[in-house]
């Protein structure tokens, strides 16, 4: 017993005790979280990033500012002081501007013709977009891209057609034929927009709704459509400053002086001067044109955002 105790006491503790592992050293290598080159490339790449976001805003800003500026100037001041402010607001080019070059008509024959075709876009975008990513069906891939087509064919392509089409339809020099137009034009972007977006959707919803009964139209309105309101906010906000800057399309299509729209009343407005040039009224026709699309794009600036966001991950 004496024995094995010695025995066992000695291996105990004539062993080799236990080394440490050994600590590895910290890794500064272009990989490591803690590399020094990539904090400074890092910054680097920030300060030139908000460096160009800047110089763009400039770009933006300036001329805008310069526009308002100018509309409350007169003709002279306009050239002899153009960066100085004005010493007197003459809110009398902006009366000029609305009363004498028709702004007023102009202005609400746009408010006609893209109120009307914001609300059959969306509505008929929207209708397209849910079956196309709700439903599969025998050529749903290639409708679908039948529409993504259309955002690559150029419009100038389709000037003589649509033409002798609105010719023959008795659509031509008039409002809602400018409408009917403008929806064609928009949908492809609208529907390849949507699709994306309702495909994010959950379709649990739609399943629960089914469940109680509800039709796919009032599943469509009552559940689907009112969930969709951020991409549909956002689609609806590009669509509104592409339908109400557009020109090609209303100076082909619409060419009765008393139904043209705002982009046309200002160049009648530059053109029918002549030398004589009033370029303050010019300036305030141009800050009323620019005032609504502002205005829009101000008040939906976070629906715009959201909209984009949700519909990119799903």
């Amino acid at each position: 017993m004496k024995t094995t105790d010695t025995i066992s006491e000695g291996v105990a503790g004539d062993g080799p005790e236990p080394v440490p592992a050994p600590i590895a050293p910290e890794r500064t290598g272009p990989g490591s979280r803690t590399a020094p080159g990539k904090k400074g490339e890092g910054q680097v790449l920030n300060v030139f990033s908000h460096g160009m976001l800047v110089i763009w805003a400039i770009m933006v800003v300036v001329p805008l500012l310069w526009a308002v500026m100018s509309s409350f100037k007169t003709d002279k001041t306009i050239f002899t002081e153009p960066w100085s402010l004005p010493d007197k607001l003459h809110f009398e080019n902006w009366s000029r501007a609305w009363t004498e070059a028709h702004m007023s008509d102009y202005f609400l024959n746009t408010v006609l013709v893209v109120g009307g075709s914001l609300v059959g876009t969306l509505l008929l975008g929207s209708m397209a977009a849910y079956v196309l990513a709700r439903f599969e069906f025998p050529g749903n891939r290639f409708i679908y891209f039948l529409f993504i087509g259309g955002m690559s064919f150029p419009v100038i392509l389709a000037l003589v057609p649509l033409f002798y089409v609105l010719q023959n339809m008795t659509l031509l020099n008039t409002l809602h034929g400018l409408i009917l137009v403008y929806i064609a034009y928009s949908l492809p972007f609208t529907v390849f927009f949507l699709t994306a977006f309702f495909r994010t959707l959950p379709t649990s919803v739609a399943e629960a709704a089914f469940v109680d009964g509800a039709s796919h139209t009032r599943t469509f309105f009552q559940v689907m459509l009112p969930m969709a309101k951020p991409g549909l906010i956002s689609v609806g906000i590009f669509n509104f400053l592409g339908q109400w800057n557009q020109y090609l399309l209303p100076t082909v299509l619409n060419t009765d002086p008393e139904k043209k729209v705002l982009s046309q009343g200002l160049v009648q407005l530059a053109v029918s001067q002549g030398y004589k040039g009033d370029y303050s009224g010019l300036m305030a026709g141009l800050v009323m044109a620019m005032l609504p699309v502002l205005a829009a794009y101000i008040i939906f600036q976070r629906q715009v955002v959201a909209g984009l966001t949700a519909g990119a991950v799903k």
